[in-house]
């Protein structure tokens, strides 16, 4: 056995959170069927496809080995505290994988009818487990893929999105400069493909929120920046006159060193400055130091972004299962839960100061995005005066009309 395969009860790396549904009724709301002990059994198997790591030049901080896994473990003891009162149990077997051959073997072998899956993974393996589950009839949460190709041309219709996509990173980012009259933006993109991406996402906020980006740069250098950053980013920041520099550098290779050291003395955001995050340890406002206190008792570390999306999406399945009122018709099927979880009946109490809800036309998870510095929270977006037709949550983040995805039409 590698070591990898020892780290934790029956943990591989790749996160898909299966859910089997036994006992009585998955959304039976017979009061005296949820008194008996033999109630309803909720097993979940999470899977997360472990990352293949770039090399950078400072690893201060390296992520934990048990990112989400962490969040999946507190979605089930606070699930479980609920569930004792209301006969739902609920079980969690995790699988960490290093190989994308494993990962689908025991995806597929999960992979049945009335299953509740949550993965990380990328975008590839997210497709394929999707097809499965279409096929067999389950449902998967991705807790850890940013991609925005997922929510709007690659569109799975069998898949729940918690972790916010790249868009609504920057959406939440531009309209905070935007509200700051930040508007003149220098771009540094950095040379990997997910840098790319993000700094993608950049543009169409930029153009989004009536920004502009006066000066693009593409990171290509090799240097120890921890030794020659105040010589070499001055010169490299040199340019037309710009309010603030975006780093697209999502490794954390070069963008820790831009801060302070560019020729202009200006604000550095994006990856590395003021970050916009689904969930960080300064987050303590709307209840949400109950949560962090939880999660630090748990798990001995302060709580980040994957570990939120792997919680809430075991939250989000065990309030289905409390908020659905149906009584008939829909005992041991994945599918009921789908259209629920689509429906305005829907609503996820998550310590963000709103209900959360999903998008009925792609499956994403509507949710305010903090922005942060590493020790306090700057602000939280949407911001005040951004309006929408039916929630200014959506105004972060792809819309439908810019999605071609139609999930609760499948």
């Amino acid at each position: 056995m590698s070591a990898l395969a020892s780290l934790t009860k029956p943990t591989l790396f790749a996160a898909s959170v299966s859910l089997a549904i036994t006992g009585s009724a998955l959304f039976s709301g017979n009061a005296d069927a949820a008194k008996k002990k033999t109630g309803l059994d909720v097993q979940i198997h999470y899977l997360r496809m472990m990352p293949k790591v770039r090399p950078v030049l400072s690893n201060l901080e390296p992520a934990p080995k048990n990112s989400g896994l962490a969040g999946a473990e507190l979605g089930i003891k606070d699930s479980n505290t609920t569930g004792r009162f209301t006969g739902q149990h609920y079980m969690l077997n995790s699988q960490y994988f290093e190989s994308e051959e494993a990962f689908m073997a025991e995806a597929d072998r999960l992979m049945q009818k009335n299953a509740l899956v949550l993965i990380d993974a990328p975008s590839g393996l997210l497709a394929q487990t999707d097809k499965l589950a279409a096929e067999r009839g389950a449902l998967i949460f991705n807790t850890g893929n940013s991609d925005d190709q997922l929510r709007t041309s690659l569109c799975l219709n069998n898949t729940f999105h918690t972790y916010p996509s790249r868009a609504m990173h920057t959406d939440a980012l531009a309209q905070w400069l935007a509200t700051r009259r930040f508007s003149r933006w220098m771009l540094i993109e950095g040379p990997a493909e997910e840098d790319k991406a993000y700094a993608s996402a950049l543009k169409r906020s930029a153009k989004r929120f009536g920004s502009e980006i006066v000066l693009k740069k593409e990171w290509t250098f090799d240097s120890d920046l921890r030794r020659t950053a105040q010589k070499e980013l001055p010169l490299f920041t040199q340019g037309d006159e710009y309010d603030v520099v975006l780093v697209a550098d999502e490794a954390g290779d070069f963008g820790h060193y831009v801060p302070y050291n560019t020729w202009l003395p200006r604000p550095v955001a994006g990856t590395q400055g003021l970050t916009p995050k689904a969930w960080h340890k300064v987050v303590e406002q709307w209840g949400a130091a109950q949560l962090q206190s939880r999660f630090e008792k748990l798990h001995d570390r302060h709580m980040n972004d994957k570990d939120y999306a792997a919680w809430a999406a075991i939250r989000s399945i065990s309030e289905a299962i409390l908020q659905n009122k149906e009584q008939k018709g829909i005992q041991h099927h994945a599918e009921p839960m789908k259209h629920f979880l689509l429906s305005e009946k829907f609503h996820l109490a998550a310590f963000k100061g709103h209900k959360l809800t999903y998008r009925q036309w792609n499956g994403q998870l509507r949710q305010p995005m903090p922005l942060v510095q590493p020790r306090s929270l700057v602000s939280q977006s949407p911001q005040a005066g951004y309006l929408h037709p039916k929630t200014e949550l959506d105004t972060l983040g792809f819309d439908q009309q810019e999605s071609q995805c139609r999930i609760n039409q499948s």
